[in-house]
């Protein structure tokens, strides 16, 4: 039976798709992530937001008006889930760096009001610097490295960011192991340390667990 490490905590509809499929999961949660307060901002044209915990906190902290302004964002759990909470959602692409092509070629002469964690990548900020697109950026969620030494033994590890990629190495090697990657950039984090990746076709949860099953079935 194949052992499969969840480098996060999973719902229990997903565990169940690894129980169906005769496999063994084991996991962990190796990154936290808590709401942070931040000043209200003095909102632009548009709000750009690249995950669901950054909608949460901005929801959590009550910012006004913030219904009134539409928004851009990266990821369909994001889109979803900003549509679920009476947002309007103009675009959503799965990447950052897909997300500034539809920016460069649509809104190139708006604002915007851009809502992220401490760790963050630099896409987004330097393609408006690059352009001078106004912007304002607000850090409304801190991110926190969570290691773990994991002692049993697994076949594969699933990662779904940089950060929990950061933080399984910490305390833990990869030797021969196959890592399964929500995206392109979970697996940069991996790029020095193996050659065994399988990257997500979509990136979402889902689709992390469907390329695990279907690489060990």
């Amino acid at each position: 039976m194949n052992r499969i490490l969840s480098t996060k905590k999973l719902s229990k509809t997903l565990k169940k798709k690894f129980s169906d499929a005769k496999m063994e999961l084991v996991e962990k949660n190796f990154i936290q992530t808590k709401s942070i307060s931040f000043e209200t901002p003095q909102l632009n044209d548009y709000l750009v937001f690249t995950s669901k915990k950054a909608v949460k906190s901005v929801l959590k902290s009550d910012v006004k008006n913030v219904h009134t302004i539409s928004c851009l964002c990266v990821g369909s759990k994001t889109k979803n889930f900003l549509k679920k909470k009476g947002f309007t959602v103009l675009e959503s692409a799965d990447y950052a760096e897909d997300l500034i092509q539809i920016i460069d070629s649509k809104y190139k002469s708006s604002s915007f009001t851009f809502f992220c964690g401490n760790i963050r990548r630099n896409t987004i900020p330097n393609y408006f610097q690059q352009n001078k697109i106004a912007y304002n950026e607000f850090v409304v969620y801190e991110t926190k490295l969570k290691p773990h030494q994991i002692k049993k033994p697994f076949d594969g590890v699933l990662f779904f960011s940089p950060s929990g990629v950061n933080s399984f190495l910490e305390m833990n090697s990869l030797e021969n192991k196959m890592c399964f990657c929500i995206g392109t950039t979970t697996s940069k984090a991996l790029e020095n340390r193996t050659k065994n990746i399988v990257i997500a076709s979509q990136p979402t949860v889902e689709n992390v667990i469907t390329e695990v099953i279907k690489y060990y079935k």
